[in-house]
């Protein structure tokens, strides 16, 4: 795991690699491994596409010969991380990228893209959806991460009535950071639905829930349970949890503040865009999406 730990922190250079050619067993299985994965049409937020990873590395080491030990770690597509040395000198100074180096960019949302009134949405309206489509969500967003949902579980369990009803709402999955200065919420991006899971027939079946807002696949027993209600899931993007936060105008909590950024928060959002992955037939972009690219990829070979 050391091993892993420290291929994640080399630079990208697979391109190089590539140009060069490979000189050993372990560039031939970085290259091998870099062209296999991104066959598969995985792409970026699993949606289906062309890159799949950015890089593969490799680090190896000597071991008995009877213990065969692997260890795989993935990084983020952003590969964010720094490279500074602490000597003993004081304080090591990170000079941040100027940001003239980039270009500016604007997003605007797409003349195609659906725009739904969170505020009036029907389950007539979530039939229609269909796997890949882009919403624009406005309208009031309730959110809820794990805490929150064990906590909800609990309670109904316990024949306690709600704080909070989710008659016809939708939850995103999100911890919000705390503002600062004049922002309505801090970065606000999604968490990795799949940890919901265990929780989403419970909430589909006994809060009059609709639909959810998260990160990543959705495994086949959330699948099912969505199916089974005629409901649907949504995927924000990740990684952009502060350009995210731009779509949210007003915020606040509703219940169980004690959780802190687990707490049940009110968002007012604004063309908040999002990926219809998982509609109410059960149908998954993350299946659907990268069986069209691995198509498309195998005739380009």
């Amino acid at each position: 795991m050391l091993l892993a730990k420290e291929a994640l922190m080399e630079p990208v250079d697979i391109q190089e690699l590539q140009a060069r050619g490979a000189k050993n067993r372990v560039e031939e299985l970085r290259l091998e491994l870099f062209d296999k994965v991104n066959a598969l049409g995985i792409g970026a937020q699993g949606l289906g596409g062309l890159t799949t990873v950015v890089d593969v590395k490799i680090l190896d080491y000597p071991t008995h010969a009877a213990s065969l030990p692997v260890a795989m770690i993935p990084n983020c597509a952003a590969t964010r991380h720094i490279h500074f040395t602490l000597d003993g000198n004081g304080p090591a100074v990170l000079t941040p990228p100027s940001l003239d180096d980039w270009p500016k960019i604007e997003w605007h949302a797409s003349a195609e893209s659906r725009r739904v009134n969170l505020d009036t949405v029907t389950r007539a309206e979530l039939a229609t959806w269909k796997p890949g489509e882009t919403l624009l969500l406005s309208g009031k967003l309730l959110t809820g991460r794990d805490a929150a949902h064990k906590r909800i579980a609990d309670m109904l369990a316990r024949g306690e009535m709600l704080p909070v009803d989710f008659t016809n709402r939708f939850i995103y999955y999100v911890g919000p950071v705390d503002p600062v200065r004049d922002e309505v919420v801090g970065p606000a991006g999604p968490t990795t639905a799949t940890r919901m899971d265990k929780f989403t027939g419970m909430m589909l079946e006994k809060t009059g829930l609709i639909g959810m807002v998260g990160k990543s696949e959705r495994g086949p027993e959330a699948i099912e349970a969505i199916k089974r209600n005629k409901a649907v899931y949504l995927m924000a993007v990740g990684g952009a949890a502060y350009l995210v936060s731009k779509a949210i105008k007003a915020s606040k909590v509703l219940a169980f503040a004690d959780l802190g950024m687990e707490a049940i928060y009110e968002f007012t959002v604004q063309d908040m865009p999002v990926t219809v992955a998982v509609d109410t037939n059960g149908t998954s972009v993350h299946e659907t999406g990268p069986a069209e690219w691995r198509v498309k990829i195998s005739k380009m070979s």
